[in-house]
């Protein structure tokens, strides 16, 4: 029920967006799976002129694979993060998982206009603004989460090195590499010098 619905509003957008039914022709026949722990793989499928939901994740051509709340905040385009930190991974052909992230861009219904047809104007924007504003708390909240681990495996525990640390000793590591690297270019002129006649 859910599947067909978000199947639905997805291929409703593809009307509306001349460079969306383009990436659908070009992924056609390709599927994008993702994958979350302890919850079942589900695949969008391109048929060329339509999207498919699929339960099945194990012939994709590309796969995200994250905790739920990672891949819900790269789905809902709120940061890119998760992928840098890599609590998201993409196996597979990036290129395909890249498309079908753009598709799904110029796809995503405007659900507050959504809502509005079944609840009203008034009561769809409260309820699109509740539901922006704790994304945002979501993901603020896991930043500082995040922050807040580091600098007590830094600063308390001693688990982690604390950030300047880390960064002073990786720039006297390179101070002493040149240093290094020059003696050894002098040694060498050195020896070139005594043995030449």
């Amino acid at each position: 029920m859910i599947g067909s619905t978000l199947e639905q509003l997805l291929n409703r957008g593809l009307s509306r967006s001349v460079r969306a039914r383009e990436l659908c022709a070009e992924l056609a026949g390709r599927r994008l799976a993702v994958q979350a722990p302890a919850l079942a793989a589900i695949a969008l499928e391109s048929t060329g002129t339509a999207l498919r939901l699929r339960r099945d994740g194990e012939t994709a051509d590309a796969v995200l694979v994250g905790g739920p709340i990672s891949l819900l905040l790269i789905g809902a385009d709120v940061s890119r993060e998760p992928l840098r930190r890599g609590s998201v991974e993409i196996r597979g052909d990036a290129a395909i998982a890249e498309k079908f992230q753009e598709l799904l861009r110029l796809l995503t219904p405007d659900l507050e206009e959504e809502l509005a047809a079944l609840i009203g104007d008034a009561a769809a924007h409260r309820t699109a603004q509740w539901a922006r504003d704790t994304l945002r708390w979501t993901h603020s909240s896991l930043e500082t989460l995040w922050r807040d681990i580091g600098e007590y495996a830094s600063h308390e525990r001693r688990d982690l090195v604390p950030r300047p640390e880390g960064e002073a000793f990786l720039r006297d590591v390179d101070a002493l590499r040149e240093d290094v690297d020059r003696l050894a270019a002098r040694l060498e002129l050195l020896e070139r010098r005594v043995n030449t006649p």
